[in-house]
């Protein structure tokens, strides 16, 4: 008995070719993705610091600080205005400034690794 083995030809029809195209070009879209695209430098830069922010929010107070007082000095605030004002921003800053010597505090004390007793490589 002989086996007669005989491959049917496939018909595509032009909607599954546009299909297949499709996802074809989505697969290589996506490789191209992953393996070419090179992250931008911005994501690499370390993030800022609890310090950093606390310094730029230091320095925020200080220039509204000043921005009050020749505000004040132009006439557009009334001097009942200006001490609210300015005793609420006093306030935040020394609320910044205690947190800053906080976080340096906790900087400074923090342990950086250990060295030899002697000092000397080995």
């Amino acid at each position: 008995m002989t086996v007669l083995l005989t491959f049917a030809s496939f018909e595509i029809a032009s909607a599954d070719l546009a299909v297949l195209g499709a996802c074809l070009a989505l697969a290589v879209a996506t490789l191209l993705f992953i393996f070419y695209i090179q992250p931008d430098a911005s994501d690499l830069a370390p993030h800022r610091t609890r310090l950093d922010q606390l310094l730029e929010r230091r320095d925020t107070i200080y220039d509204n600080l000043r921005d009050l007082r020749f505000e004040y000095r132009s006439g557009k605030y009334s001097e009942g205005d200006f001490e609210a004002m300015k005793t609420a921003l006093e306030n935040e800053a020394a609320l910044v400034l205690a947190e800053i010597d906080q976080v340096t505090d906790a900087q400074v004390r923090r342990p950086r690794g250990t060295r030899p007793a002697d000092g000397g490589a080995q």
